[in-house]
């Protein structure tokens, strides 16, 4: 009964309308002032942020924060594929009959991820995906799995439910549901990657480094774009960003990758740690 309570609770959230006003507040000057209490709350680790804790102005750029140098060594291995965030692993494994797995027994589709794009769902039918959920503790900028070159990306609308295990069980086909920014990589040894950025209840936005592209705006549309220039980047180089947490799904085109031994449901994970090898 509690469930089924929930369940309707969340339905009903003007979820959009609560993050925008979220990120409004995290964004003003006095939001500085739960600074501190929020480090002291998630246990951030202190030592491995950029700047010291007081230079930054609000809590929303204290949220987005990037770490010094050295705290995200990114895997050199040749082949090596990492994890674009840090976060845990939800779910991971093979795409199969074209759908993924949301949790026990919840199930969606690729091309319901991709905006019913079948003809870019069928790229990844046999392939691999794994989704990392990020909480409010974790580092939140957004980095290259691969070396590769930005080809598209694609901009879709749509609800804000909660991400963490609470929504994950509630709402059906919750990621193809809620607000999402597509980044498509066309990888030399991996092949085509799309890093799958999914917005959240209390996201403020999802922002990307290679336009001005941004999820949660009013009278929102479906965009799909080449990207400018077609930039290369290198694996681990920085992609974007989350202003508040939420989840990243990657998918891999069938034979392309396999996953290293003793990732699984539950793994913790840190930028730059090695997640995969790519198939010689």
């Amino acid at each position: 009964m509690r469930k089924g309570l929930l369940g309707k609770i969340i339905h009903r959230l003007p979820q959009n309308a609560m993050s925008r006003t979220m990120g409004k507040i995290t964004a003003s000057r006095f939001s500085r002032l739960a600074i501190r209490r929020y480090v002291h709350h998630y246990k951030i680790d202190l030592d491995v942020v950029e700047k010291p804790v007081g230079e930054y102005r609000t809590l929303k750029e204290f949220f987005a924060r990037r770490l010094k140098p050295a705290a995200r060594p990114v895997a050199t291995a040749p082949g090596a594929i990492v994890s674009p965030v840090d976060g845990k692993v939800s779910q991971l494994g093979d795409i199969k009959h074209g759908t993924l797995i949301q949790a026990k027994g919840k199930e969606y589709s690729v091309a319901e991820l991709l905006g019913d794009h079948e003809e870019l769902a069928r790229r990844f039918y046999g392939g691999k995906f794994i989704t990392i959920y990020l909480s409010p503790r974790d580092y939140h900028r957004i980095h290259m799995p691969v070396d590769g070159t930005l080809e598209q990306y694609t901009y879709l609308p749509g609800r804000l439910y909660p991400v963490n295990d609470i929504g994950v069980q509630q709402v059906d086909s919750l990621f193809a549901r809620n607000e999402r920014l597509i980044t498509f990589v066309k990888s030399e040894e991996a092949g085509c990657v799309a890093v799958v950025k999914v917005g959240a209840l209390f996201v403020g936005s999802v922002k990307v480094t290679y336009n001005r592209a941004t999820t949660n705006v009013k009278h929102g549309r479906v965009h799909n774009e080449q990207i400018a220039g077609h930039p290369h980047l290198a694996k681990g180089q920085e992609l974007g960003w989350f202003e508040f947490g939420s989840t990243v799904i990657l998918l891999f085109e069938k034979g392309r990758m396999d996953w290293v031994p003793g990732l699984r449901e539950g793994s913790v994970l840190q930028m730059g740690q090695q997640l995969g090898q790519i198939d010689e």
